[in-house]
């Protein structure tokens, strides 16, 4: 596990990020990565703690506590501070399909697990990662690994996120021949379209999908399964479907004035940008434009921050961003003990540079919108805003965030964003394939299961969670190959 006194004799030390100044002038990834030896140095902070909480995956206190793909995360921090890349390289992809994209995107729940984060630094772990996925791909250790047998079974993946990327892969090393459907012109659902490109650039993407093909795996996009394509021809041509669509269904905001021109969904704001990005680098103008706005992205999360670094992109005239709960801590309290997640307050890549542009936080807590306000030509132009305040339910003792009187005030305004979650999977491909939804508009199963109401039917990732991390996602996408591989074989090795 590294090295036994490396925590005390090395501090902390991550990536260098381009000042926001210099990188809102571009869409490219902003870190620039230690260099190979430092990044060795890092993985021997990792001690010797005997019970590993950064690979536990549990839930404490209703929140994820470590990595939920349960990453070997001690094995390959030795191997990594020892220089054997390549053994590293195969303890990682045994957990891990996609380190990839988890060392990109994810949170790193592992290292808010750390023991080293009790008091101190945690282990760069998820750095740590992306230093041995891209020495694998740089020395070709990560290449094509073919199946040497095929099982005769044929499997229809419905949707290409990594739930759906995450199964195929599984299946398709077991032997099974599986062919991906999705709707949109690229493979990746939310990596490709819901998480911009200064996060995730898209031939990181493209890379791993190219060595899946190489493997045998097929992929069919601009084909939207339930409308295009019957489920009963899926049905009928394969053994299993899997259902992994996502959570795709945007929460609305309902306040008057929501019909006026000026106000679109997150997800439509980001996918449009990130498609002419990669069609023209932005010059064909095919995208919602927030140059020279003013700016309201409604959502406080990591898709309202991607809202705010994108914007800023653009090249916004001012951005605020709404947040109904209260400011958290800006250290934890005690009530929120190590090792659980810490809800402390982050303030994300997007909110920096806001700052560092706009000379303020752009983030405004404890409040929500009450109505909306249109010039004669029904085109957006200020929101009435109003504060909120905790308040716990007499019968329930839940507690609520209701408005506070005459608290109302104006701001203007001409693009809103809407960020404020998802509320389920889109109802078609469910009613096309027959499948139950449950009450919060997931595909239902047993509990800790995935197999729908429907025999040769399966669900996985946010379809089946609902919203939710990649990484849980990848861990979804994994148990349901195993499940759809056991009911077609007997048995599962997977």
């Amino acid at each position: 596990m590294g090295k036994p006194t490396g925590f005390l004799e090395y501090q902390r030390e991550t990536s260098e990020e381009v000042s926001p100044k210099e990188r809102v002038l571009h869409f490219q990834e902003f870190h620039i990565p230690l260099s190979k030896e430092k990044q060795q140095v890092q993985a021997a902070r990792c001690m010797d703690c005997g019970v590993p909480f950064c690979q536990s995956g549990m839930l404490i206190g209703g929140m994820a506590s470590g990595c939920p793909l349960n990453n070997l995360i001690p094995e390959w921090n030795d191997l990594l501070y020892t220089g054997n890349y390549e053994q590293a390289f195969h303890r990682l992809k045994k957990t891990n399909n996609f380190p990839e994209f988890t060392s990109r995107v994810c949170p790193a729940l592992c290292e808010a697990a750390c023991t080293c984060n009790l008091n101190g630094d945690p282990v760069a772990t998820k750095e740590n990662e992306r230093t041995i996925i891209e020495y694998a791909y740089q020395k070709g250790y990560a290449k094509a690994e073919v199946p040497a047998v095929r099982t005769g079974k044929r499997i229809a993946v419905i949707g290409s996120g990594p739930a759906g990327l995450a199964c195929a892969d599984q299946l398709n090393q077991r032997g099974h021949s599986v062919t991906v459907f999705e709707r949109e012109d690229r493979i990746g659902g939310l990596l490709m379209y819901g998480i911009p490109n200064m996060k995730l650039e898209k031939h990181v993407i493209d890379r791993k999908v190219e060595l899946m093909k190489a493997e045998g795996i097929e992929f069919i996009t601009g084909v939207n399964v339930g409308v295009e394509l019957k489920a009963a021809k899926i049905l009928k041509e394969y053994d299993c479907a899997v259902l992994a669509c996502g959570a795709s269904k945007p929460r609305d905001i309902k306040v008057p004035g929501r019909e006026a021109a000026g106000i679109v969904f997150a997800v439509d704001f980001l996918k449009a940008t990130t498609q002419s990005l990669l069609r023209s680098n932005l010059a064909d103008g095919q995208y919602i434009s927030a140059k020279g706005k003013k700016v309201l992205v409604i959502g406080g999360g990591d898709t309202g921050n991607d809202c705010v670094g994108t914007a800023i992109r653009h090249g916004c005239a001012k951005i605020m961003q709404l947040e109904m709960m209260p400011k958290p801590p800006a250290v934890r309290t005690a009530d929120n003990p190590w090792p659980e997640w810490a809800k402390v307050l982050k303030t994300d890549y997007g909110q920096e540079e806001a700052i560092a542009l706009f000379g303020r936080d752009p983030r405004v807590y404890q409040t929500t919108v009450k109505e909306f306000k249109m010039d004669e030509k029904g085109r957006l132009k200020k929101a009435v805003l109003v504060k909120l305040e905790a308040k716990a339910e007499e019968k329930t003792g839940r507690i609520t965030m209701v408005p506070v009187e005459g608290s109302e005030y104006e701001v203007e305004t001409d693009l809103v964003l809407i960020a404020a979650g998802f509320l389920g999977a889109q109802e078609y491909v469910a009613k096309a394939f027959g499948v139950e939804l449950n009450g919060r508009g997931n595909v239902k199963t047993q509990e800790g299961e995935y197999q729908t109401n429907i025999g040769k039917v399966f669900a996985a990732g946010d379809m089946h969670r609902g919203q939710s991390l990649v990484v849980w996602a990848i861990r979804e996408g994994r148990e349901a190959a195993r499940e759809v591989d056991r009911s077609l074989m007997g048995y599962t090795n997977l």
